[in-house]
């Protein structure tokens, strides 16, 4: 069984800004900038076991993960993960929904990935804010939180797909929240 542990913070500008330099200097290893679209679908079983099927598309690539909460509520969060690539998305979709599951919130994020001290250390922006996630041992966790020595991090409890629900818009049956698009000129 993977088991994901990680431990996520609300930023402001200012510490989203240093974090990259702050990194660079204790030797971190940038490893990849992305652009995701995140689809959760719930339903059924899903619901029961507290999980969810997310479809994450990223330029060239979507990935297919399975996602249940584990143990109770704390800063530090474990989840039953098993993720595989989808060589063809639309079959994908089509397989959740005649499985009975239902697409329930769609969220867009900007992703930062280095590798530092045994974790990986990820900042991300998403339409309503800007954030770091931690992940590796717990113990490595606490560790690499000690190293990077930012004054004032607030943990966040809630994944994104909570602060979707909080933050984002319904558009039909889906709570989304998607990046402002540019207006097109005529």
């Amino acid at each position: 069984m993977a088991i994901e542990t990680e431990k996520k913070f609300r930023l402001d500008e200012k510490q989203f800004k240093k974090l990259p330099k702050r990194l660079e200097k204790l030797g971190a290893v940038f490893e990849s900038e992305v652009f995701e679209e995140n689809y959760l679908h719930r339903g059924g079983q899903l619901d029961t076991r507290r999980a969810v099927l997310r479809l994450r598309k990223t330029t060239g690539k979507t990935l297919l993960t399975y996602k249940e909460s584990i143990g109770p509520e704390k800063e530090i969060k474990q989840k039953m993960e098993f993720e595989t690539e989808v060589a063809d998305v639309n079959a994908m979709e089509e397989i959740i929904r005649m499985l009975g599951y239902r697409l329930s919130i769609v969220y867009e994020k900007r992703r930062r990935t280095w590798q530092f001290d045994n974790v990986e250390v990820v900042l991300d922006e998403l339409p309503f804010g800007l954030f770091m996630e931690i992940e590796g041992t717990e113990r490595n966790i606490l560790r690499a939180e000690k190293k990077l020595a930012m004054k004032k991090l607030v943990p966040e409890q809630r994944g994104y797909p909570r602060l979707t629900v909080k933050h984002g818009r319904m558009k039909k049956s889906v709570m989304e929240a998607r990046f402002k698009r540019p207006k097109a000129r005529s």
